[in-house]
C-alpha cells in the first residue's frame, strides 16, 4: 500500500504533472465551477447559506495531494475495474458476533479515474451489522484518513453515506474508490464534500450498506438497514488497528439522498443501538423522507427509473412481494436488469415513464396496498401514536441536525417533496431533538444564473463546516 509519503516505485515528475493536471480538471468538472468560483470562505462560518469557495475546496490539503498525486499504471486501472476481489468472499459467523465486529481489513490505495492522490491511507473493511429486521448480515465499506501531520488519534471521525442506490454488485463506495463505477454520479457528487472534510483533517468512513461483492440484489433501500450499517461502520473503522484512531472519537455524520435516509436512521436508532459513539452532529442533505409521497411525485418524471429502483433495493427485505410476480413483460425485463445494475447509468433509462405501465394490475406503486408496509418502516421521524405531530424516535439532543433540501418543488430535481423536509424538522423538533432547517434554492432560475452556487448546495457542501462546528463542541 501507499502509505501517506511513501510511494512505491519511482514516478517521474512528468507522470505526476500529468496527475495533477487531470486531477485538477476533474474536481473543477465535477464541482460545475463554470459559472464563477465564488470568493467567500465557508470554511469561516457555520452558517449553511455560506456557498464554499474554490479555496475553501482546493484547500492545502487538498492541492498538496494533487501535486503528489500519481498515473496508476494500466496493470493497476484495468484491474480495478474487475469485479473479482477476493477480500469481498465472506467468513463464516458463529452470529454470536457483536455489531460492529471488525471481520478484515485490506489497505489499498485510493484511485480515481487512473488518479492515486498522495497522502492519502485507506482501507477497505468487512464487518458485522444488521439488516433491515434484525438480522445479521455483512457490510463493506472504505476508511480514508488524510496525511497531513496530525496523529490519528486526535481527528474527527466522519460517517459519510453516499447517494449511492445501486442494487448490483461492484457498484458501492469500496470500488469506487479504488478505480471501479468510475462514471457513477454518487462517486462524482462526493468529490467536494470529501475535499472539504479532508481538509478539515477527519478521517472518513464510506459504508457500502451490505457486501459490496455479494452477487445478490443489494437491499440498500432498507432505511434501517442503512442506519445499522454507518454505526456499525463507525465501531468498524475505530477497530482498524493500522489506523490508530482514538477508541471514542469526536463523530459527525453526512448523508445525502439515499445515503441521508440511513443518515436519519443512524440518528434515530443511535441512542439505543450505538450509544457508546460520540456522534455531534448530523447532516440530512435531499433524503427521501416518505417513499410514498416521492414515489408519487417522482413517477413519470425524470426520476421515474430511481422510483422503480427504490422497489428493487427493498425487494430483499420484503420477499414476500413477490415483485416478478406483480410485473408485466416489460417490468420483469427492466427488473432483471436492474438487480445486476449501477445506478450510473441504468436508472437513468426511464425518464417520463409512467411506472402503472409496469404493473399487471396498471397501479401506481405509491397506491398498491402491498408496499404500504415498507411504506410505514421507511418513514423517516415515524409519529408518535399519542401525537402525530411529535416523532415517536427522535435523534438525541447531544447530537444536533441539520436538514438541507430544496425549498421549493420548482426544477426537474426535485423529486422528493419540499414540504416532507420540513415536515420532518418539525416532528424531530416536537419531541425534543437539536434540528436546524436550511432550505436551498434548487430552482431553474439559479441553475442558469448560479450554476456553481446551485451544484455545491446539491452536494451539500455548504453544510461541511456547520458538521465541523459540531464536531468540535
Amino acid at each position: 500500500m501507499r502509505r501517506g509519503t511513501r510511494r512505491s516505485g519511482i514516478r517521474t515528475a512528468g507522470r505526476r504533472a500529468i496527475a495533477l493536471a487531470l486531477c485538477t480538471a476533474v474536481l473543477a468538472t465535477s464541482l460545475l465551477a463554470l459559472a464563477g468560483s465564488g470568493s467567500s470562505a465557508a470554511a469561516d462560518t457555520d452558517d449553511p447559506s455560506v456557498r464554499p469557495g474554490m479555496g475553501d475546496i482546493f484547500n492545502g490539503y487538498v492541492v498538496g495531494a494533487l501535486s503528489s498525486a500519481s498515473v496508476g499504471s494500466p496493470k493497476e486501472i484495468f484491474s480495478a475495474l474487475l469485479p473479482n476481489d477476493p477480500f469481498y468472499d465472506e467468513p463464516t459467523l458463529t452470529g454470536l458476533e457483536p455489531n460492529g465486529t471488525l471481520l478484515k481489513a485490506k489497505p489499498v490505495d485510493v484511485m480515481f479515474l487512473g488518479i492515486q492522490p498522495g497522502n492519502l491511507d485507506a482501507w477497505k473493511v468487512m464487518y458485522t451489522t444488521r439488516g433491515q429486521h434484525g438480522q445479521q448480515v455483512i457490510s463493506t465499506g472504505i476508511l480514508m484518513i488524510p496525511v497531513d501531520g496530525t496523529p490519528n488519534h486526535e481527528r474527527p471521525l466522519i460517517a459519510y453515506q453516499e447517494a449511492n442506490d445501486s442494487v448490483g454488485a461492484y457498484c458501492h463506495p469500496s470500488t469506487q474508490w479504488t478505480g471501479g463505477d468510475p462514471l457513477d454520479g454518487s462517486l462524482w457528487s462526493a468529490l467536494g464534500p470529501l475535499a472539504q472534510m479532508f481538509g478539515g483533517g477527519a478521517a472518513v468512513m464510506i459504508s457500502d450498506v451490505g457486501n459490496n461483492g455479494d452477487p445478490e440484489p443489494h437491499g440498500v433501500f432498507g432505511g434501517k438497514f442503512g442506519g445499522h450499517a454507518l454505526l456499525d461502520g463507525i465501531r468498524a473503522a475505530i477497530a482498524v488497528q493500522d489506523a490508530d484512531l482514538a477508541e471514542r472519537p469526536e463523530i459527525g455524520v453526512f448523508g445525502i439522498a439515499g445515503g441521508g435516509v440511513g443518515a436519519a436512521f443512524a440518528a434515530e436508532i443511535a441512542k439505543k443501538y450505538a450509544p457508546e459513539l460520540r456522534i455531534k452532529g448530523t447532516v440530512l442533505e435531499g433524503m427521501v423522507v416518505d417513499l410514498q409521497s416521492f414515489f408519487r411525485t417522482a413517477d413519470g418524471s425524470i426520476g421515474s427509473g430511481f422510483v422503480f429502483a427504490t422497489l428493487l433495493g427493498l425487494e430483499p427485505w420484503y420477499p414476500e412481494w413477490e415483485l416478478d410476480s406483480q410485473l408485466n413483460l416489460a417490468g420483469r425485463a427492466i427488473a432483471k436488469l436492474f438487480r445486476t445494475q449501477c445506478q450510473t447509468p441504468a436508472y437513468f433509462m426511464l425518464p417520463l415513464v409512467p411506472l402503472d405501465k409496469l404493473f399487471k394490475n396498471g397501479v401506481n406503486p405509491a397506491d398498491n396496498p402491498i408496499f404500504f408496509k415498507a411504506f410505514q418502516e421507511n418513514l423517516l421521524g415515524s409519529p408518535s401514536a399519542k401525537d402525530p405531530g411529535r416523532a415517536a424516535h427522535p435523534p438525541r439532543k447531544k447530537n444536533r441536525i441539520l436538514i438541507s433540501s430544496c425549498a421549493k418543488d420548482d426544477s426537474p430535481m426535485s423529486l422528493v417533496p419540499a414540504k416532507d423536509a420540513r415536515d420532518l424538522a418539525k416532528r424531530y423538533r416536537r419531541a425534543g431533538a437539536k434540528v436546524k432547517y436550511a432550505p436551498t434554492d434548487c430552482s431553474m432560475k439559479r441553475f442558469i444564473t448560479d450554476l456553481y452556487g446551485w451544484g455545491t448546495d446539491l452536494f451539500g457542501m455548504q453544510t461541511i463546516p456547520w458538521l465541523f462546528k459540531q464536531m468540535r463542541r
